[in-house]
């Protein structure tokens, strides 16, 4: 049995040392590492951290009187709700910014340049005056 024991825990550090090798030694593409980078800013500005560490009530239903009890955060906190439509909107402001960016490789054609130009400005608008609405309804302003 200890022989038995021995070679199997052998052959799981002899994986595990491949399995690090090929991590050290990967090269992901660019594209995947810019996606990666762009989730996670996204992720980090709409407040991701504060959603993990905080437990948020927002709404109870109480079924003898059939109520429905909202639980309102001070101005200084935030609804889950609140932080996914920040990182949506963001991220179609994001999409603007690449569909912008996307019509320099189109100078030949300048209707097509034009277009992408248009609907990546579009698109950059929408999304801060959706993050934008989103404040001014929370705070009043």
């Amino acid at each position: 049995m200890s022989k038995w024991f021995s070679k199997q825990i052998s052959s799981f550090a002899f994986s595990l040392q491949k399995t690090y090798e090929k991590i050290i030694t990967a090269k992901p593409s660019l594209f995947v590492v810019g996606a990666s980078a762009v989730v996670v800013s996204l992720f980090l500005l709409g407040g991701g951290i504060y959603d993990i560490l905080t437990t948020d009530i927002a709404v109870a239903y109480f079924p003898p009187g059939g109520k429905i009890i909202v639980f309102y955060p001070s101005l200084a906190e935030q609804f889950l709700l609140e932080s996914m439509l920040v990182m949506i909107f963001g991220a179609i402001g994001f999409t603007g910014f690449l569909i912008a960016h996307r019509s320099t490789k189109y100078a030949y054609s300048p209707r097509q340049a034009y277009r992408f130009l248009l609907v990546g400005c579009v698109l950059l608008i929408i999304g801060y005056v959706l993050i934008e609405n989103g404040l001014i309804s929370k705070f009043g302003l």
